[in-house]
């Protein structure tokens, strides 16, 4: 992040607002926190103008959004008791059980239970998150392998990975790598962001001719867009501990 990207494109909102520059980054983004701050992650090179429309296009859903959450923040040590999976239609009460011993996660039915020392809450979160990436991996991998069985697209492997600003990428390997957090989207999401990548591995770009491929197997491929840049509201806040 540079302060004169952040000053052109924020003004007088550059207290609660940040611009913050990723390599990794190949659009531009928007997230909104607890307590309303803003920020913006812009891919390198991107001019402040770029950044500035970007913003005026998207400023109606940040609005609604810093409005929706200025009196919401997420206590450090907040744990769930339910865990809700839209991806894949599970949802799992969460019951805490005090053991000595390493944090421990298991399913039994629609409840997890989760044993070790309570007051451990980091090594609570990172356990519940390492269960997750296992079982993203095999949830999101048989999707994965469907999708690219009706697009006809192939990839060489699939890897999960839990980041902060990116949902999704493909190499030039074709190695796939997605977001555990999509287990919190709309299935019809998730089914977009999976043919997004599977046409990475024909198109390793943005443009006209990717969006064409990507329109082939996706037609309504905008607003599933549109609702994937909000997709991070989604996402439970112990999901970044």
């Amino acid at each position: 992040m540079t302060s004169q990207l952040s000053l052109f494109a924020l003004g007088d909102r550059s207290d609660r607002w940040s611009v913050r520059t990723s390599h990794r980054a190949r659009r531009l983004s928007v997230r909104v926190y607890p307590g309303g701050r803003v920020e913006v992650v812009a891919p390198q090179g991107a001019s402040p103008i770029i950044v500035q429309r970007f913003i005026g296009e998207h400023r109606q859903w940040i609005d609604d959004r810093v409005q929706a959450f200025a009196g919401l923040i997420a206590p450090d040590t907040e744990l769930p008791v339910i865990i809700e999976l839209p991806a894949i239609g599970r949802r799992y009460a969460v019951e805490y059980v005090e053991r000595a011993g390493r944090v421990r996660v298991s399913v039994q039915g629609d409840q997890l239970l989760v044993s070790g020392p309570g007051a451990d809450r980091r090594a609570i979160g990172i356990a519940l998150r390492q269960w997750l990436i296992e079982l993203a991996a095999i949830e999101l991998g048989t999707r994965l392998s469907e999708v690219a069985t009706q697009t006809q697209l192939r990839y060489a492997r699939l890897q999960i990975r839990r980041q902060r600003t990116r949902w999704g990428s493909c190499s030039a390997s074709g190695t796939i790598s997605l977001n555990v957090c999509l287990l919190f989207l709309d299935p019809a999401v998730v089914r977009y962001l999976l043919v997004h990548e599977l046409c990475h591995t024909k198109q390793m770009n943005h443009s006209v001719r990717f969006w064409s491929l990507v329109a082939v197997h996706q037609p309504d491929y905008r607003s599933l867009d549109r609702a994937l840049l909000g997709g991070w509201q989604q996402v439970p806040w112990w999901m970044f501990g």
